[in-house]
């Protein structure tokens, strides 16, 4: 028997703005941290000062201390803004990592200092964005297999996992459409069986952060009394807790200018430099700012094609005997998906794109062939927040999943390259 089958395995799902991890056969990831990495410019740039024949032994220093001298997460974002000398990194940039030192330092600490635990006794669980080039699966697995020693990996695509978190039924449905919206990347993404339909995957550029963006430009039009250093941050926190989807954008405008006492919202806090305390109100960035996945042109003129109309493009791009299958689960993901009536929304607008195309199609033919209406099912579940970790943490915790791991042993044998795809198991769920 293999002895590591007998520890849970360690589940990493890497975004953009966050970092879920814990271990197999959980509910909920152990810690949710940001995605960012705080570097001691001083010591990574110690040649400027520094000249002379000891330069060499500086600089080799300087490599050395630069190993054990940063942070992730909420600490790096302290370090930041309290020390001067620390630089922030973002790995990741779009769902796809930018900078594989900074990624390689991060999963270091999120594996000795958060979870605790010895990567050389636990098989690991990596998640990916869908349009990942292999070659990043290979860097992946050296870092994995050479610097953290672990004697198994599995690199999963998120939206599978989304989807094999099975919202709503105990036995999974693996056909479907996952629309997952993160804080840096947006993907429509259709799987049939198990398997992810490539050439149909749509991306758009609205993510999380620009409805974080659009709230905070909003209260500066408007003049509230936001700290510079701070305003990003409590656009942030606004976001998440007080917008929500509106069913008529202009309804919403005269309700809010009809009982401001009801729907304005206060907002306080102190500013981080002085201590001062400041208030400002919260009004109609509440619905404005999810409002610009339905209508993008109030945002940026540089994409104006609305969630919906998105989806659907996608399963029409599909294979034909899929696409009924895809309208009937479609998948929400990521917490940018968590507002207030999101899926409802959703689902009507998607509802009246099909159901127009059926009549227009109904009328093309005069009337001499009756089209059957599709349905149209958006799935929202409160997990849908972890929904990519939760579908790894299930996936993780069956027998198969040992087997589908590429091993050390394998990688000794055949190299890097063995990374670039995953045999896909099924009967898990």
């Amino acid at each position: 028997m293999d002895p590591y089958t007998s520890r849970p395995a360690v589940v990493i799902d890497n975004g953009t703005g966050f970092t879920k991890m814990g271990f197999a056969g959980n509910a909920e990831p152990c810690f949710v941290i940001p995605t960012v990495v705080a570097l001691n410019d001083s010591i990574t740039n110690p040649a400027r000062t520094s000249t002379g024949k000891g330069n060499w032994m500086v600089q080799h220093s300087a490599g050395v201390m630069a190993d054990m001298d940063f942070y992730i997460g909420e600490e790096a974002l302290t370090k930041a803004r309290t020390s001067g000398s620390y630089n922030l990194t973002n790995p990741i940039r779009h769902g796809q990592v930018d900078n594989w030192d900074a990624m390689e330092r991060f999963w270091q600490q999120c594996i000795f200092d958060y979870l605790r635990c010895d990567p050389e006794d636990h098989y690991f669980l990596l998640t990916e964005s869908p349009l990942t080039a292999p070659e990043n699966r290979e860097c992946t697995g050296e870092i994995m297999f050479e610097t953290f020693n672990v004697p198994g990996l599995y690199i999963a695509v998120q939206p599978v996992l989304a989807l094999a978190a099975g919202y709503t039924t105990s036995k999974c449905e693996m056909t479907g459409v996952v629309v997952d919206v993160g804080d840096g990347a947006t993907h429509v993404v259709p799987v049939a069986d198990g398997y992810v339909i490539g050439g149909s995957i749509r991306s758009i550029p609205i993510t999380g952060e620009d409805v974080t963006v659009f709230v905070q430009q909003l209260m500066k039009e408007r003049g509230e009394n936001l700290p510079v250093e701070d305003s990003f941050e409590v656009a942030r926190k606004v976001k998440e807790m007080y917008c929500y989807t509106c069913s008529d954008i202009v309804k919403e405008f005269n309700k809010h200018d009809k009982e401001p006492a009801k729907y304005v919202k206060q907002w306080s806090g102190t500013k981080p430099k002085t201590g001062a305390p400041y208030s400002c109100d919260i009004g109609y960035e509440r619905f404005l700012g999810p409002e610009v996945f339905f209508n993008p042109e109030i945002y940026s003129s540089d994409f104006t094609t609305p969630l919906p109309d998105v989806i659907d493009k996608c399963i029409q791009s599909s294979p034909i005997d899929t696409r009924r299958a895809l309208y009937k689960n479609i998948v929400l993901s990521g917490g940018s998906t968590m507002f207030k009536d999101f899926q409802r929304r959703l689902q009507r607008d998607l509802k009246k794109i099909v159901d127009a195309r059926v009549l227009a199609s109904d009328h093309r033919l005069g009337g001499q062939v009756q089209a059957q209406l599709l349905e149209v099912n958006v799935v929202s579940h409160p997990i849908q927040r972890y929904a990519v970790w939760f579908g790894g943490s299930v996936l993780a915790s069956t027998p198969e999943f040992y087997t589908a791991c590429h091993t050390k042993a394998e990688y000794e044998e055949c190299g890097a390259s063995i990374c670039r795809t995953n045999p896909l198991f099924k009967g898990m769920f």
